[in-house]
């Protein structure tokens, strides 16, 4: 009953978080291209650590973290209005890097198929 609660939890913060995120924080160091992928909330309902994937530069996202975690107060008070809790959990923002791996992984399949590609012997002349 607990891990559903949490669950539900998390996916309607990841859906509230998200849209404050893009209707109301107007840091000029929050990049345009940002989105929640997760919201991973304690059982105590005390923390919630909130996972960011971002286009960009490694610049731009690290400027994208760190407004966004300056602005954990705002986003969680903002959110509040929208979610009823008793206590509304502290904010961590985090990177989300599992798109930028992904990326990278499918790059060196593509390497492996093409050098396999390169490797095969020409079929032997009679």
């Amino acid at each position: 009953m607990v891990k559903n609660r949490v669950a539900r939890l998390n996916s309607l913060l990841k859906e509230v978080i998200s849209e404050v995120i893009h209707r109301d924080v107007r840091n000029p160091h929050v990049n345009k291209f940002v989105s929640v992928t997760n919201v991973d909330i304690t059982s105590d309902l005390q923390h919630a650590k909130v996972m960011i994937s971002v286009i960009g530069t490694p610049k731009e996202k690290e400027e994208t973290i760190l407004a966004l975690q300056s602005a954990a107060g705002f986003i969680a008070i903002q959110s509040s209005k929208k979610v009823v809790m008793r206590y509304f959990p502290e904010l961590t923002f985090k990177l989300d890097t599992t798109v930028d791996q992904h990326m990278r992984i499918e790059s060196l399949l593509g390497k492996i198929k093409e050098e396999q590609k390169s490797r095969k012997s020409p079929p032997d002349e009679l």
